[in-house]
């Protein structure tokens, strides 16, 4: 036996021919394979439900006279959905090129016709199992270093929204992918002023999460208690244009709330206007500032005062959370998508204005998740400022 699998391989055999599960456990056996066997879709999803098998080797018909093969189609969307590192072979005396391709389609890494070839079954079972092995060793590998960037990431990021005099502040972080390319931060400035920001990288997963990162070391370098917030948007995108791959940019919000003055300065660089609900329902959207940061290394950026007054409440978002749709919502065949949409999360605000900034960000993330169904396509980062 090949010395990649001195452990002794299990395979799970589903076939409703017990004459043929009897020889392939024999000749499998005799290789130091160990079989498990079952005779229906059912009994084949729930034993790898509950056990963890190298390959399952499969019928595509299972109901007597049956030649079609849709049993069998059907049950590897489930082996999928259930397991898509799993190799998969099929086996079966009613083949056919058209079966075979929707079978490959479906995950299946090889396809044999009965009766088999002794040794040919024997060299696909090897090499498929070795495959296997191989593939969710290098999946391990991937998680375990996904996870150590989640865990790295989630540690640039605020443990907790540091609190100032007359100001509340939540807010929710869910990366799409593990790790991802939002990220927000606030920086007191003594007891009554606090700088907070929030940036969406475009793109997902570890390159955004890199970039989000480089973002976040600039801004703490320039965001100072003296800093404005349009010099803050033009030096982060100087050093950023010159570090930036092509393609990737970066949207950018970034504020100074004063309590004792009762102002909020901003700037924004191409960030959704952040919304400001005042105490009577009035409705503000902050949008001065300038382009995205990363593409123009000469941009110049504008900033905004204004005044922030008891019962108001300043939301920050990234796209994730205005454009995030149902299941299946994908906008096909020349419909459109339906997505939360700022109406939606402006309604939400307003109804809801009355609330703590945790008890108003809880409302907002729960409403968005319930419209997904659980599902984000992209970062979803929420901020909830309550003026008292």
């Amino acid at each position: 036996m090949n010395a990649s699998l001195a452990v002794e391989p299990r395979i799970l055999v589903a076939d409703d021919q017990p004459d043929l599960v009897d020889a392939l456990r024999l000749l499998l056996k005799g290789e130091g394979m160990r079989v498990d066997a079952v005779s229906s879709p059912d009994a084949a999803l729930a034993a790898l439900a509950c056990s963890s098998f190298d390959l399952l080797l499969m019928d595509l018909n299972y109901t007597g006279d049956t030649t079609s093969g849709r049993e069998g189609i059907a049950l590897l969307s489930r082996v999928q959905a259930l397991d898509n590192l799993l190799p998969v072979i099929v086996m079966t005396g009613w083949g056919s090129v058209d079966l075979a391709v929707e079978a490959m389609r479906h995950g299946v890494r090889d396809f044999v016709q009965k009766p088999w070839d002794n040794g040919q079954l024997l060299t696909t079972l090897r090499t498929e199992i070795e495959g296997g092995r191989a593939r969710r060793h290098q999946h391990a590998l991937e998680q375990r270093d996904m996870d150590e960037a989640r865990r790295i990431q989630r540690k640039l990021l605020p443990s907790t929204m540091p609190q100032v005099d007359g100001c509340e502040i939540a807010a929710s972080w869910q990366p799409a992918a593990g790790v991802g390319g939002d990220c927000y931060d606030a920086i007191p400035f003594g007891r009554s002023r606090i700088g907070v920001s929030i940036a969406d990288v475009v793109g997902k997963g570890i390159p955004a999460a890199l970039l989000m990162s480089n973002l976040q070391a600039t801004l703490r370098a320039f965001a100072t208690g003296l800093a404005q917030p349009a010099d803050v948007c033009e030096q982060a995108n100087r050093v950023l244009c010159g570090h930036i791959a092509e393609g990737r940019f970066i949207s950018f919000f970034y504020c100074v709330a004063d309590s004792d003055e009762g102002t909020i300065t901003y700037a924004n660089a191409g960030h959704h206007p952040p919304i400001l609900v005042r105490a009577d329902g009035r409705v503000e959207r902050l949008a001065t500032g300038g382009p995205v940061l990363g593409i123009f290394a000469t941009g110049t950026y504008e900033q905004a005062q204004v005044a922030l007054e008891s019962g108001d409440r300043l939301v920050l978002y990234t796209d994730g959370i205005s454009e995030v749709t149902p299941p299946g919502a994908d906008g096909e065949n020349g419909s459109e998508r339906d997505e939360f949409g700022d109406t939606r999360l402006i309604d939400l605000i307003v109804r809801h204005r009355g609330c703590s900034a945790p008890a108003l960000q809880a409302r907002l993330t729960d409403a968005v998740a319930h419209f997904s169904n659980g599902t984000f396509q992209d970062d979803a980062t929420l901020i909830v400022m309550a003026v008292d």
